[in-house]
């Protein structure tokens, strides 16, 4: 599958088009348009917002969506001197939904995203026991990530950057590796295009980005840390699951697929064909079509 870049949002208006609000004394950047039932995306490592870019326009006719930059990523602030974690971000979201007034949601989330949401849901499941509406999850849809740890199959980048010597790695990670590394995790027939690697690049290298993934990069040993709360959090719940896999994605394709359907009470997953790590890229319409089938199965139970 080729690409389809005709109707890609530029970065410069999607950053024109979202608003800001302030979270632990940064500015946070994000989406939010369309009307009816809110729908949170979740983005992944490295990337940001943009990664929703080529289903915008799908799911903002139906839904209202609120899509956020986490802190370090795209257009949000990017502190040197700052302790990245999944719990932090995930009080990042649940502080904007209470900034927005927002009391249920639906989640869509990938890569690092899942991670935040399988927080979110814990968060969720603890609420939920004691009687409390304050937010609620009404859904949640996975895409590649890391949902089981023993499952994640590292990048060489990554070990690199989550070593002792990650600093070094971070400033000497220019645009030609990032080039490589990033169109390694894609389908052998769905590789990003030259103009869409620039993109995610310009966004990374935002307020100097780059320089600081090797405190992003926590996020692995956050995982490794927490593993039995986070998956704990995905067989427990009662809330509708649905994963939507890319199967060529070395870092959590089938393998991972084929894990969730051991763990998980009555998986439900979705395959795309010859697709990698970046499902919502690679091929919007098949994860439109998954996604959105998924919502009207909500409709009937």
């Amino acid at each position: 599958m080729i690409l389809n870049t005709v109707n890609m949002i530029h970065p410069q208006d999607w950053h024109k088009a979202g608003k800001y609000f302030a979270y632990n004394h940064q500015q946070v950047f994000y989406r939010e348009e369309g009307k009816g039932e809110v729908l949170l995306c979740v983005h992944g490592f490295p990337t940001s917002s943009w990664d929703w870019q080529a289903i915008w326009a799908e799911v903002i006719s139906r839904y209202k969506v609120i899509a956020p930059d986490m802190l370090g990523f795209g257009f949000s602030d990017k502190p040197r001197k700052y302790k990245y974690s999944i719990h932090d971000q995930a009080e990042l979201h649940e502080q904007l939904l209470k900034k927005l007034g927002i009391h249920s949601v639906h989640l869509l989330a990938h890569d690092y995203g899942d991670t935040v949401a399988q927080e979110l849901l814990a968060r969720h499941n603890e609420r939920e026991a004691k009687g409390d509406n304050s937010l609620i999850i009404k859904s949640l849809v996975l895409l590649n990530g890391g949902i089981f740890p023993e499952m994640h199959r590292a990048r060489p980048i990554q070990k690199l950057l989550e070593s002792p010597i990650g600093f070094v790695v971070a400033k000497a990670y220019g645009e030609d590796k990032f080039r490589d590394s990033f169109s390694s995790v894609f389908g052998s027939e769905s590789k990003p295009s030259l103009e869409e690697l620039k993109h995610f690049w310009s966004m990374m290298r935002y307020q100097k980005g780059n320089l600081i993934l090797h405190k992003l990069i926590h996020y692995m040993a956050d995982r490794r840390k927490y593993r039995d709360r986070w998956v704990n959090a995905l067989i427990e719940t009662h809330i509708p699951l649905r994963l939507i896999n890319g199967p060529e994605d070395p870092v959590s394709g089938r393998h991972a697929a084929e894990r969730y359907q051991e763990l998980i009470p009555n998986p439900d997953v979705v395959l795309l064909d010859k697709i990698g790590h970046y499902p919502q890229t690679e091929d919007p319409q098949g994860v439109l079509k998954a996604y959105l089938e998924f919502r009207e199965k909500l409709k009937t139970k």
